[in-house]
């Protein structure tokens, strides 16, 4: 923990204040409304962009340095997300919770990343919307952002395993160009995944 409030407590946001942008392409195609929990939400670009769409936003990350940027963003951007100091490994899921739950390059060991998106797969409510972009295991020489442990990045069947029994929205492994701070920059190697808990 201490590595990422480090890491959060400068003034610098260094993933930028503008959202993910294969979160926006989401919000665009869905039209997302409702509750939404943005989990290993860092310094808030996502939450506060989904709170400026409309929807009432939970932000969890476990660097309280990050959490106190997160409502800065958001005041600036003259919107409200309400911000909650969880360690995934200590999560407590509620069943059908929320209308969609959103992770952006939230990366953990396997262990905790079964266990989270198990947690996950509970706590969205049936028609609600699962929305991940990640670092995928082919990432590493690319050297633009991410972890630099190979145990860390995703196989594309981690979520096509867990969500077998979801509506795949969309699915895709491959490069995408990121430009989001001083951290993540340039050609990448990702998975993005959406998928809708059944009614």
């Amino acid at each position: 923990m201490s590595d990422w409030n480090t890491r959060f407590s400068s003034e610098e946001y260094v993933y930028g204040t503008e959202p993910n942008e294969f979160l926006k392409e989401m919000q665009k195609k869905l039209n997302l409304s409702g509750q939404a929990l943005a989990i290993a939400e860092g310094e808030g670009r996502n939450a506060a962009f989904l709170a400026e769409q409309g929807l009432n936003v939970t932000a969890w990350d476990y660097a309280e340095s990050g959490l106190l940027k997160t409502k800065k963003l958001a005041e600036a951007k003259g919107v409200s997300v309400k911000t909650e100091l969880v360690d995934l490994n200590d999560a407590k899921w509620q069943p059908n919770q929320w209308d969609e739950i959103v992770c952006v390059f939230g990366h953990f060991p396997e262990e905790l990343r079964k266990k989270t998106l198990k947690g996950v797969k509970e706590a969205v409510k049936p028609g609600g919307y699962f929305i991940t972009e990640v670092y995928s295991h082919y990432q590493i020489p690319y050297q633009s952002g991410g972890p630099q442990t190979v145990e860390l990045l995703y196989e594309p069947d981690e979520f096509l395993r867990c969500f077998s029994d979801w509506r795949i929205v969309h699915f895709f492994m491959g490069e995408v160009v990121r430009h989001e701070g001083k951290l993540h920059n340039g050609l990448s190697h990702v998975i993005q995944f959406v998928g809708q808990k059944p009614e």
